[in-house]
Parts: structure tokens; C-alpha cells; sequence
């Protein structure tokens, strides 16, 4: 395992309709409680993501983005809890980063230039993702699996440099290439980049992060209904973190973090055969 385990980025959607566990978290009091949950299992970083990004997600503005993250992150904060705030809208990224926040994720790969200077003065890591779509949520689109791979590569040359002219420095900065749905409705897109990760990491030497978590592709590939998908999940972020995910960003942080404890007893010992 490239350069040993990954960190665990723990999901916690304040939302009403995310895909997989809509309104469950939408209490602060609710959220903050599934986000020590998910620490205790392990998770070394806490996402909140406070509006869904799936195909027909409902729009969140950034005042209502802002009222369900606050509460949350303040408590998360006090407790010294590395927080990631998963939104697009630089509004919600200006609070986050105001209020403490460690990463900010951005599904659209932070596309406006005029927010740079600030970005460069705030000291949170960029999650700069790559999706097909390149604004807005996630759709189904049909696209061919080659020009992704074309596209992801072309899409990061181009947004890193402009981040890092700018002077937001490199150190700064994760990439995620983006899966299920931010690829395309076909499974082979997402197949493709997580079995091309290493190559990935080398063209551009920052660290990734993946989130196959409970994905369409992994459903559409296994056959099975959301609530039978952690097996597959875990399956797959085995793989990602074999072959040199830096971050994975994950629902179940226990089943994780357990499956990476098993492969890495075994690799040890293995190696001290």
C-alpha cells in the first residue's frame, strides 16, 4: 500500500434529500452526534456536506447552506474536529473558511478565478473535483470512457495551474477525479479512473481523494439496491487505498476502517515472513 493508510473522510449530509441518508442529519444536535460517531470508528477528518450533488438534487442557497452548516461546525470546531464543508457556492466556502473549516470541497473544482485572491489568503486544502457536468450537480449524461480519462487529465492541468498562479501553493491542494454519476451513466468511466490511480498521482504529484461510497456504478455493476452496497463500497476503497488514494471519503467509516486494519495486519505480516 503506496505510502500507508489513507486518512477517512466521514460523510455527515445535512440535508433533506441526499441520496443515501436524507434528513437523518438534518438536526444539528443529530449531525454533530453522527459526526463523533464516525470519529470514534476512526474517521480523521468529518465532511459536511449541507446540500445534496446527486441527479436531481434539490438547489440549497448559500443562506440555507450556511444555517444548517453553523451550529454543526461550531460545536465540530471546539472540539478540535478536522471539518471539511462540501459546497460549491463561495458564499458557503467564505463562511467555512471564516468558521474554521480545514478542507473545502468544491464539486466544480473552484471555476472562478475572481475567488482566487481570497482562497489564497484563507488556510483551508482545496478538494478540487472533477466532474463531466463542470458546474452544477451531478446528471446523467452518457459519455465515453476515453475522453473522461482524457478530460480528467486536461481538466486538472488547467485548474492547478490557474490555483496555484493565483498563489494558492500546491501543498494546498487534493484532487478527486469524481465517480458515478460526475463520470457519466456507464460504469466503465469509473472503473476506468479508480484502476488508474497510481498514474493519476505521478502526472500530478498533489494527493487524491476518491469517494466510491455507495456510487450508481457500483450498484449498476453489482446489481444491487443501495442498502445491500457496502460490501462493494468496502471493495472498492480497498482498492483505491491499495493502490495510493490519499483520502477516502466514505459513509461507513467503520466497515473501512476495519477492512484497512485486516489488509494491513496481513501485509505486515506477510512482510515479516
Amino acid at each position: 500500500m503506496g505510502t500507508g493508510r489513507p486518512l477517512l473522510v466521514g460523510i455527515v449530509n445535512i440535508t433533506a434529500d441526499s441520496f443515501s441518508d436524507g434528513g437523518r442529519f438534518l438536526a444539528a444536535e443529530e449531525a454533530v452526534a453522527h459526526a463523533r460517531l464516525l470519529r470514534s470508528k476512526g474517521a480523521d477528518v468529518i465532511e459536511l456536506g449541507p446540500a445534496a450533488s446527486h441527479p436531481g438534487a434539490q438547489q440549497v442557497s448559500a443562506v440555507e447552506e450556511i444555517r444548517r452548516l453553523a451550529d454543526v461546525m461550531d460545536q465540530l470546531v471546539a472540539e478540535s474536529v478536522p471539518v471539511s464543508v462540501d459546497s460549491f457556492l463561495p458564499e458557503t466556502q467564505r463562511f467555512a473558511a471564516a468558521r474554521g473549516a480545514a478542507y473545502l470541497n468544491d464539486i466544480q473544482g473552484f471555476p472562478d478565478p475572481a475567488w482566487y485572491e481570497e482562497l489564497a489568503g484563507s488556510g483551508c486544502r482545496l478538494i478540487v473535483m472533477h466532474s463531466v457536468q463542470r458546474r452544477g450537480p451531478a446528471t446523467k449524461v452518457m459519455t465515453d470512457a476515453t475522453e473522461v480519462g482524457k478530460g480528467i487529465e486536461e481538466f486538472f492541468a488547467e485548474r492547478l495551474a490557474a490555483l496555484e498562479t493565483a498563489g494558492i501553493s500546491r501543498e494546498r491542494l487534493v484532487i478527486d477525479p469524481g465517480l458515478g454519476y460526475f463520470l457519466g451513466t456507464e460504469v466503465e468511466p469509473s472503473l476506468r479512473v479508480l484502476a488508474s490511480l497510481e498514474q493519476l498521482k505521478a502526472r500530478f504529484d498533489v494527493p487524491v481523494l476518491v469517494s466510491p461510497s455507495r456510487k450508481s456504478f457500483l450498484r449498476a455493476l453489482t446489481g444491487t439496491s443501495l442498502p445491500g452496497i457496502g460490501p462493494a463500497t468496502v471493495a472498492a476503497e480497498l482498492y483505491a487505498a491499495w493502490h495510493g488514494a490519499d483520502y477516502i471519503r466514505t459513509h461507513d467509516v467503520a466497515a473501512l476502517h476495519d477492512a484497512l486494519t485486516v489488509f494491513n495486519a496481513l501485509e505486515a505480516t506477510k512482510g515479516g515472513a
